[in-house]
């Protein structure tokens, strides 16, 4: 078996990208970005990252029957920081959403944008439109989080980025209530050298697949001329989401179209949501364009996990 050339055929970029931009919100933004996504009820709902003019952010859902077109965005935030909250104070970002297996429950995590720091907050919802607010979960500073669809042992389990003396690696922690974490381990390290030298964290939320989780992650290497984010997989055991088997030595998304270099974060891919389709073997990944747009890349999940077993099993 051979490897396709990857940033040219695994993922296919829409045609039509970007997808949502500033212009078609009801209310003024300077950028929508980095949305988590989700099916419910056969329709894509993206709850979206949106800054103000003041460079604060919040969330606002966006709607679509097929997931590409016909957007209807909510005509005003659907979840901004609460008055008086200090771990939100200069606002909400980049959404990870999965659907509780163990409950009737969409569970968000996301970024609040606290006076000492970003950290991890949790918020459930049944229908996008009201919120239970569980607060932050990990202290900062901490992004790129998400829960795991079903629990291990009795216990929730997440992944997320903190940042510990300048390091950024992926961890995973464990919890039996969503309130109280520990078991905190390295899960997906940088790689000096390599084009995910500088950071790591995790993109879409896991997706279980027969051979393993599908993590999708970001991979930041710094150049002479600013940071590069780019995209990156690996698989997770089944029963043992905290053992890694395999990871890709490519990036196998990056910034190569001229809306991708034009924004006001340019050379950004940052992968946040995405729907796998198992009628079809879409897998949607929806993603943050220069830290201004959304964009929408697919993929078929058979192709991808041939591709994963080309590359080396981890230890």
């Amino acid at each position: 078996m051979t490897t396709k050339p990857l940033n040219h055929s695994l993922f296919r970029r829409y045609s039509g990208n970007p997808i949502l931009a500033p212009g078609q919100w009801p209310y003024p933004a300077n950028a929508v970005f980095n949305p988590g996504a989700a099916l419910v009820d056969g329709e894509t709902v993206l709850l979206v990252r949106v800054e103000d003019m003041r460079g604060f952010s919040h969330l606002t859902v966006a709607r679509s029957a097929d997931g590409r077109t016909n957007w209807r965005v909510d005509p005003a935030p659907t979840l901004q920081p609460e008055a008086n909250v200090r771990e939100e104070r200069w606002g909400l970002e980049d959404p990870r959403i999965v659907r509780l297996e163990d409950r009737d429950d969409y569970a968000v995590t996301y970024v609040s944008f606290s006076s000492s720091g970003p950290l991890v907050s949790l918020a459930l919802t049944k229908d996008f439109v009201t919120f239970d607010r569980i607060g932050p979960l990990v202290p900062p500073e901490d992004k790129d989080a998400s829960l795991f669809p079903r629990q291990f042992g009795g216990r929730y389990v997440l992944i997320h980025r903190p940042i510990i003396r300048g390091e950024a690696d992926v961890w995973i922690s464990f919890s039996p209530d969503l309130r109280h974490w520990g078991d905190h381990r390295v899960l997906l390290p940088v790689r000096p050298g390599w084009w995910d030298s500088h950071r790591v964290g995790l993109g879409a939320p896991p997706i279980e697949t027969p051979e393993g989780w599908l993590l999708v992650y970001h991979g930041v290497r710094m150049t002479a001329s600013g940071s590069i984010y780019r995209v990156g997989l690996a698989l997770l055991d089944l029963e043992e989401p905290w053992r890694v088997r395999r990871r890709s030595d490519e990036w196998v998304l990056g910034p190569r179209k001229p809306y991708e270099q034009l924004g006001d974060v340019p050379g950004v891919t940052f992968p946040s949501g995405a729907i796998y389709i198992p009628e079809t073997d879409e897998l949607r990944l929806y993603y943050g364009i220069a830290d201004t747009t959304v964009g929408l890349a697919t993929a078929d999940m058979s192709d991808i996990l041939d591709y994963l077993r080309t590359q080396p099993e981890c230890s």
